[in-house]
């Protein structure tokens, strides 16, 4: 129900959905703008995508905190604590498990939303889960999903969006020969790449480490 009413409303431009596997493992691996951003992919991809999304938009309480948490349970988020080196492990592992059963993840390389509309450089855990489940990386580019939601509005705005999937991407590792560390640093900064072509953002060399607005 939702997706037609969304499509109708915002009217977002939708490419290469078909680069999407309609089966089987995948990673899309995508830049990060907007809160809204984890509720767009996964209305236009062609099939389920899950997210990992903070346990306390699962925990909030009153009318709208249910309406929330049942949102994110109807789009396929599932719930992780956050805020610490091994609750990241367990996020990681909890995603492995994810593309282990054959489903569609979701990821953010850069981690937080970018505030400056830049993108980021990405961290390395998408490598990590490209190379241990075997599963293809599909860039995904968001444009236009910072203005319905900037960082800090309250609701959403009406505003036309764009999202472009890419071909699918399957980081191979150098060999032996390379320690894994920069086998996955490598892998990763070949997906930012394919992920800044679709998108035309500024791609610069540093990590975002400004936490997202609540």
């Amino acid at each position: 129900m939702a997706a037609p009413l969304v499509r109708l409303v915002y009217r977002p431009v939708v490419e290469g959905r078909e680069n999407v596997p309609h089966s089987g493992p995948v990673i899309l691996a995508a830049n990060h703008l907007s809160f809204i951003d984890s509720v767009v992919i996964p209305l236009v991809a062609p099939r389920p995508v899950a997210f990992l999304a903070k346990a306390e938009y699962f925990r909030k309480r009153g009318v709208k905190g249910r309406m929330t948490a049942a949102a994110f349970a109807a789009l396929g988020a599932v719930p992780v604590e956050r805020g610490t080196h091994r609750a990241a492990k367990d996020s990681l592992e909890l995603a492995r498990r994810i593309l282990s059963d054959g489903k569609a993840f979701g990821i953010y390389p850069e981690g937080s939303r970018s505030r400056d509309g830049r993108l980021y450089r990405g961290r390395t855990g998408v490598a990590w889960l490209a190379f241990s489940t075997g599963a293809p990386v599909v860039p995904v580019a968001l444009v236009g999903t910072d203005r319905i939601q900037p960082v800090g509005a309250r609701l959403p705005r009406i505003r036309r969006i764009t999202v472009r999937f890419g071909e699918p991407l399957r980081p191979a590792s150098p060999g032996p020969s390379v320690p894994a560390a920069q086998a996955r640093r490598m892998a990763t900064d070949e997906i930012m790449s394919a992920i800044q072509a679709l998108s035309g953002q500024e791609a610069i060399a540093c990590y975002n480490d400004i936490a997202p607005a609540a």
